[in-house]
């Protein structure tokens, strides 16, 4: 066993020196990428089992922050459900809907194709976009929405869309849902573009009937990568919603009706500065997304099975 794993080793040794010139090429990347992000989340892992109020030394509490979270702060609790409201209605419909319009803008001409690319990108790339939906769902008879119910004759009174906690979830959703087709549809469109054409050809000599098997048989299966960014990307950008939340519901909103995990990060990290508990979150958000995404390989190598 001995001689067996001293082999290994010596294999392991000069597979490594014969590629050394990749690892050298890797290792500023690497480095940074270890001190910038890896090193912070195993320090915030640490700090989450600490109290920690960035006046005094961090003092070790064991599980007391997570009983905490769970048992006795009911923001967090509503805060949780929140973010899976928007993970679950803006994740799977956005992606869907970011493949579907890549599919369908990808048979345009070349032209049309740029121009409608960049129309769907442009959410992605307006900075102060809110104030736009600042306007849109003004709480006063000026806003475009309100204008419209009134001038119809739907409403008699403006609604305060960004006051009642009745509408703030849905409002934050539509935004979500608007800003969140960007960098996936590009993604999409890349892999769609870089899909080798034989393989289409070669599935309709081999019984290929439909556009539909084609997507599910040749097109998916070929575009797992892309498929794949664009799925942790949208996870991402779900389950880390606040600034939408803050600019538009504000801080903190109405009954904390527009409340999401990283605003309650925000207040105990930013604001109240319990480092520790801040820390115990990003733990709990952390292991969430780590779940989502590992969740999401799993369902994505089904495809065309």
């Amino acid at each position: 066993m001995k001689l067996e794993k001293h082999f290994q080793w010596v294999a392991l040794r000069r597979e490594i020196y014969r590629n050394r010139h990749y690892y050298i090429l890797m290792a500023p990347y690497m480095i940074i990428f270890f001190i910038f992000t890896v090193l912070p989340v195993l320090a915030s892992l640490g700090i989450s089992f600490t109290y920690f109020n960035m006046l005094e030394p961090p003092r070790f509490i064991g599980w007391q922050n997570y009983s905490r979270l769970f048992l006795n702060d009911d923001v967090f609790l509503i805060a949780l459900r929140n973010t899976f409201y928007f993970a679950i209605i803006t994740g799977p419909v956005s992606y869907i809907a970011c493949f579907l319009f890549a599919w369908i803008i990808n048979e345009l001409p070349p032209k049309i194709r740029a121009f409608m690319t960049l129309v769907f990108y442009a959410p992605s790339i307006s900075g102060n976009v809110y104030y736009i939906w600042q306007i849109i769902f003004s709480g006063d008879k000026y806003g475009y929405i309100n204008g419209f119910l009134m001038r119809l004759g739907l409403t008699l009174e403006p609604i305060q869309w960004l006051k009642d906690e009745r509408y703030i979830l849905s409002v934050l959703i539509i935004v979500q849902l608007w800003m969140s087709l960007g960098t996936s549809f590009l993604a999409f469109i890349a892999g769609l573009q870089t899909l080798d054409r034989s393989l289409i050809e070669a599935g309709a000599v081999d019984g290929i009937k439909n556009r539909w098997q084609e997507l599910w048989y040749i097109v998916l299966p070929s575009m797992r990568p892309q498929l794949l960014f664009g799925a942790v990307m949208q996870i991402t950008s779900s389950l880390a919603v606040a600034d939408i939340s803050v600019a538009l519901a504000g801080f903190p909103s109405v009954n904390y009706a527009g409340h999401t995990i990283v605003t309650h990060l925000m207040d105990y990290g930013s604001i109240r500065f319990e480092m520790g508990y801040a820390s115990a979150i990003a733990t709990v958000l952390f292991i969430i997304m780590l779940g989502t995404n590992l969740l999401t390989q799993k369902l994505l190598r089904k495809i065309g099975g």
